[in-house]
C-alpha cells in the first residue's frame, strides 16, 4: 500500500509540470554582423560649390544726402578670405565706368569672410530720373586676366535737391571707405607706384656709390 501511494504522488508531480512544445523554435542568435554599425554610413560629400573660389556681392545699399549718393556694397569671399589677397572693384554709372579700386583683403584671425565698402558719388549736375549703378568685382592677375568675376546692379530714382545751370552725364567719386579694408583708387595706386620707383632708384644709387 505504501508503494502504491508513492507511485500516485509521483504521477501527480509529473502532471503538474508544464509540457514542453514538441518542436521548439530556435532563438535568433545575435552576432556582430547583425548589429547595425553607425560607422558604415556613407560619408557626407562636400558641396563642390562651397569649395569653389568665388566672390558674391550680397547687397548694394543706396542713401542720398543733398548732392551726394553713398553706396554700401557688401560682398563675401568663398571658400574663405584666405583664397584672396586682393580684389578689384569697378563702378559703372549708366553703363559708363566711373571708378576702379583695388581692395586688399585682411588675413588676420579676427577678420571675417564678409566685407563692405562705401563709395560716395558727387551727384552735382546729374539730371533727375532713373539711373543704373553697377558694381563689378573680380580678381585681377598680373597678366591682365580677370577671374571670379561677378556683377550686381541697382536702379536709383534720383531727384536733385538743387538746380544746376549745367548738367553732366556721369558723377565723380568723392571717396572710397571700407570696413577693415584698404581701398586704393587708380590715382592713389599711381602715386604709390611712383614712390616705389623713386625708392628703388635711390637704393640703387646708394649701392653704386658703395
Amino acid at each position: 500500500m505504501k508503494a502504491e501511494k508513492k507511485r500516485i504522488k509521483r504521477r501527480g508531480r509529473l502532471n503538474k509540470t508544464k509540457k514542453m512544445p514538441e518542436n521548439p523554435k530556435p532563438q535568433k542568435q545575435v552576432t556582430l554582423d547583425s548589429i547595425p554599425n553607425a560607422s558604415q554610413k556613407e560619408p557626407v560629400k562636400p558641396n563642390p560649390q562651397s569649395l569653389e573660389k568665388r566672390i558674391v556681392i550680397t547687397e548694394i545699399g543706396v542713401s542720398t544726402k543733398e548732392d551726394e549718393l553713398a553706396l554700401n556694397v557688401g560682398f563675401k569671399l568663398f571658400p574663405s578670405k584666405t583664397a584672396f589677397f586682393k580684389v578689384q572693384s569697378d563702378l559703372l554709372f549708366d553703363n559708363q565706368k566711373i571708378n576702379s579700386v583695388s581692395i586688399r583683403i585682411p588675413q588676420g584671425a579676427l577678420a571675417a569672410d564678409e566685407f563692405e565698402f562705401t563709395p560716395v558719388l558727387d551727384m552735382k549736375g546729374i539730371p533727375a530720373g532713373a539711373h543704373v549703378i553697377k558694381v563689378e568685382m573680380y580678381e585681377l592677375w598680373s597678366s591682365g586676366e580677370k577671374f571670379s568675376k561677378v556683377s550686381k546692379e541697382v536702379t536709383v530714382d534720383y531727384a536733385p535737391q538743387t538746380r544746376e545751370s549745367k548738367y553732366v552725364k556721369i558723377p565723380s567719386v568723392k571717396s572710397n571707405a571700407g570696413t577693415d579694408l584698404l581701398v586704393v583708387s587708380e590715382s592713389e595706386k599711381n602715386i604709390y607706384r611712383d614712390i616705389e620707383e623713386t625708392m628703388k632708384k635711390e637704393s640703387s644709387t646708394k649701392q653704386d656709390r658703395w
